[in-house]
């Protein structure tokens, strides 16, 4: 898992693990409006994180934040969860929750998960006018991500309803 604006236009995705072993992604499927992308390796003997249950978090809850801070690589940041149900981030769709950990440019795609290893949420953007961490990051709640990849492995896609309008110019007879 990732976040769509990592992996936007790449013609290659490599993914490489803390152990330096490095594979070639497939991309499964990405979604624009929730700004989450799934990828697949083969891989062996690989961990995988627990998908805790989102909507458990609290604000105040101890989270760390995994992630590849400006190049950096295997960078692991503390805090605590600092509000739930965050927007204006101008991403489609925004719940996200907020929280302190030091989230800087990089870390976009990487985990956000609590001290027992359960996965809470995607590390998704900062709001930053200096272009690094002021105490500011967003990450997309697993509950959101779980829902748009089964759909991204069973469809390829997301589908969504759509209410609208269609307007014509009518003219008397």
């Amino acid at each position: 898992m990732t976040n769509h604006h990592v992996i936007n236009k790449a013609t290659e995705i490599t993914v490489t693990l803390s152990d330096g072993r490095e594979f070639t992604a497939e991309l499964i499927g990405s979604d624009e409006g929730t700004d989450v992308a799934l990828l697949q390796v083969e891989a062996e003997n690989l961990n995988k994180l627990k998908l805790g249950d989102s909507d458990s978090v609290e604000v105040g809850d101890f989270v760390v934040a995994i992630g590849n801070p400006f190049g950096l690589g295997q960078t692991v940041t503390s805090g605590i969860v600092s509000a739930l149900g965050r927007s204006g981030l101008n991403i489609d769709y925004e719940d996200f929750i907020q929280t302190d950990a030091s989230i800087n440019p990089g870390n976009s795609g990487g985990a956000l998960i609590d001290f027992d290893g359960n996965l809470f949420g995607i590390n998704t953007a900062i709001i930053a006018p200096s272009g690094g961490n002021v105490g500011f990051g967003f990450a997309t709640p697993a509950k959101i991500a779980k829902g748009i990849f089964s759909q991204l492995v069973e469809f390829g896609g997301v589908k969504r309803g759509v209410l609208g309008v269609m307007i014509t110019t009518v003219t008397p007879a």
